[in-house]
């Protein structure tokens, strides 16, 4: 490998845990003195370039009529908040409601920026390629330089047949339902991907994987703890790659009011992510759970913080730096995105993870039968067996040792580093 300067293409989803985890990588490779371009969506103009990255953006849909600017994600945003009552269906139901409606919306976007694609890869003549998705684009891996695909979902996104389909939730002792959760998932999404995988290949881009939405590179990264990671049951090729986490660099602190957190109550932190927090009668309820707790609690609010009011004991807001957060934590409430429940290890902290939509059934599984944590039904529990769950956590002082010889391994392991280094390999490939 050269010491010569590269320039690098990134690719996120335009969802908060993908675009920064790009990010995470993104600011070792420019502090390595490489040139690092991001062809985010364009809704997060201007919050790139401030981090020393080239912003090339793109749209993945008609500009709105009245060209009114968006949040970053916007989209799914509204869509959580519109499609949140399906949430308290059992997986399989959602297959159809919830699962293939983000599939097509997805496939919708993959299409319409493909010429964007074209323009911004002859534009920059990158040396390699890094799409975090979970959609393919062909434009990407028919560039001409190597393609690297980084999975920041549950990594079950990686199909097995000795391992639960994605999406499911299912446990690993319930290999007697794989089998028909995999058909009910041909049943809903076989035409669609039908059409995908056909207009990709007319695109000059190879074939996709049986009802996969997307390919694989010359070089594969996915980012999960090994204490939760599945290779045991669905080992990979040796293209495939596992860092343990992607915790971002963040100069951004947080000044918490006076007395809070200072060590004398445990710290719990509260996240259903940047989409999640959108159900606000959830929010809420976990609010009034809580409440009494003899806890100092941090909430991550989200884009409708200003409908939810915080109890006594709490403090929040629509963001927080999680990264600088979750170290001064002793509990986390999560709904399972990966981003969270591999910062969370990273930490070292217990969680309670309460699952809603697309792979945070399988994290929230994984970490409850890994023994790292629990796993609650988000619309069924109570607010007694929620402070159950907590109390029980905190006082597991096993589990406790547990976490903190964990979170020393996947510190040391230097996650970001290591994708960094492997990005920079896969240009030489």
């Amino acid at each position: 490998m050269t010491d010569r300067q590269r320039t690098i293409l990134f690719m996120p989803e335009s969802a908060f845990g993908p675009t920064n985890n790009c990010i995470g990588i993104g600011r070792r490779l420019t502090q390595r003195g490489h040139r690092v371009v991001f062809a985010a969506d364009r809704t997060w103009k201007g919050r790139l370039a401030p981090l020393g990255f080239d912003e090339d953006l793109v749209d993945l849909a008609p500009p709105a009529p009245d060209d009114a600017p968006q949040s970053a994600g916007q989209f799914w945003k509204d869509y959580i908040s519109a499609i949140s009552p399906e949430f308290a269906k059992p997986t399989v139901d959602q297959l159809e409601t919830v699962i293939r409606p983000i599939w097509e919306e997805l496939v919708a976007g993959a299409t319409y920026v493909e010429p964007q694609l074209r323009e911004i890869t002859a534009r920059w003549r990158p040396d390699v390629i890094v799409e975090d998705n979970v959609v393919g684009f062909p434009a990407l891996m028919t560039a001409g330089v190597p393609y690297v695909r980084i999975v920041s979902c549950n990594p079950l996104e990686i199909p097995g047949p000795n391992v639960a389909p994605a999406f499911s939730g299912l446990g690993e002792n319930e290999a007697s339902r794989f089998g028909a959760f995999r058909d009910a998932y041909r049943e809903t999404h076989a035409d669609l991907w039908g059409r995908f995988d056909e207009w990709f290949r007319a695109q000059g881009a190879p074939g996709l994987p049986n009802l996969e939405f997307i390919g694989t590179g010359a070089l594969n990264i996915y980012v999960y703890p090994a204490e939760l990671d599945y290779v045991d049951e669905r080992p990979l090729p040796s293209t495939w790659h596992r860092v343990d986490s992607c915790v971002r660099e963040t100069d951004v602190d947080v000044d918490l009011p006076g007395g809070f957190a200072d060590g004398r109550r445990p710290v719990v932190y509260l996240s259903l992510g940047s989409l999640g927090s959108a159900d606000v009668l959830l929010m809420r309820r976990l609010v009034d759970a809580l409440a009494p707790e003899p806890y100092d609690i941090i909430v991550s609010m989200g884009p409708r913080h200003a409908e939810i009011a915080l109890a006594s004991n709490m403090w929040g807001a629509e963001f927080v730096p999680q990264a600088r957060l979750l170290p001064r934590a002793d509990l986390v409430i999560t709904h399972g995105g990966n981003n969270t429940v591999t910062e969370t290890l990273h930490a070292g902290k217990p969680m309670v993870v309460l699952p809603l939509f697309w792979d945070q059934y399988d994290n929230a599984q994984r970490v409850d039968e890994r023994g790292y944590g629990r796993r609650m039904a988000s619309y069924e529990f109570t607010a007694t067996q929620l402070r159950a769950t907590v109390g029980e956590l905190l006082a597991d002082d096993a589990l406790s040792r547990r976490l903190r010889h964990a979170s020393q391994r996947i510190r040391g392991a230097d996650g970001v580093g290591r994708a960094a280094e492997l990005i920079l390999a896969a240009a030489d490939l």
